[in-house]
């Protein structure tokens, strides 16, 4: 019987990717090594900056290589793919199209995870490339979800945490990025999507308390999921999510989203 192979589309940026396939590795039921999942990383950590990009800062487009990295899992066998960074999803239709195999989009998943657990108002912190994309704004929106983004000053703070430290090989700046955190809270945020691959390092290392969700954990639980295996160690909320309720709410969010 043909297992189920994932392919990861990584590299963007590498310490994310290598954490997303500890999620999947840990984060997987699996009593000996042949009961985990089959999947095929491509880390392409030369890939064109998105942020830089989707700005109008570089004029190099990441585009052409996700592309040919997309095609090359799916030559080499994966029957989906994830993409363990955010801001990519910029160029999820055009990646969609480009492949014969579905390609999971996280921002599409959160949202349908905060819908399901009746989240009414939600803070997102990401890179300014996923900010101005519109991309949870929109998939927040569609869910009847408010989007509530950092002030200017807070969002500049952000992306020195994502590309100064994190990117850069330092331990992040927690205390800065909790006072970012405490300012959204306080204007009614329910939870806080950590809505870019970096940031979830910080919920790793920092132990965030459960108002702060996490779009890796929730891309990691789906893909086990997809590949028919149970899920282990995540939010209980977020494995009832995926096992019994994702395909009435997935349809959902995918009408829309």
């Amino acid at each position: 019987m043909k297992k189920t192979v994932l392919g990861i589309l990584g590299g963007l940026g590498p310490a994310s990717s290598v954490y997303f396939y500890d999620l999947i590795t840990n984060g997987t039921q699996a009593p000996g090594d042949r009961d985990h999942i089959d999947l095929v990383l491509s880390s392409h950590a030369t890939t064109p900056d998105r942020t830089g990009f989707i700005l109008g800062k570089k004029q190099e487009n990441p585009l052409e290589d996700m592309v040919r990295d997309a095609k090359k899992l799916e030559a080499f066998g994966a029957d989906f793919i994830a993409i363990p960074c955010n801001t990519a999803h910029y160029f999820y239709e055009e990646l969609a199209e480009a492949v014969h195999i579905p390609i999971i989009n996280i921002v599409s998943e959160t949202a349908a995870y905060m819908h399901a657990m009746g989240v009414k108002k939600a803070g997102v912190l990401a890179t300014d490339g996923t900010v101005q994309s519109g991309t949870y704004q929109k998939a927040l929106s569609f869910c009847d979800i408010e989007c509530v983004m950092p002030e200017q000053a807070d969002q500049a703070a952000v992306m020195r945490i994502i590309y100064d430290d994190i990117k850069s090989g330092k331990k992040p700046d927690v205390v800065c990025f909790q006072k970012i955190a405490n300012a959204l809270f306080a204007k009614g945020c329910e939870r806080l999507i950590l809505g870019c691959t970096e940031l979830s390092l910080i919920k790793k290392q920092a132990q965030l308390d459960e108002r702060f969700v996490d779009s890796l954990e929730v891309l990691a639980c789906r893909c086990i999921t997809l590949c028919e295996k149970k899920p282990k160690g995540f939010a209980q909320e977020l494995i009832d999510f995926e096992v019994h309720n994702h395909a009435a709410i997935q349809a959902f969010a995918k009408s829309g989203c």
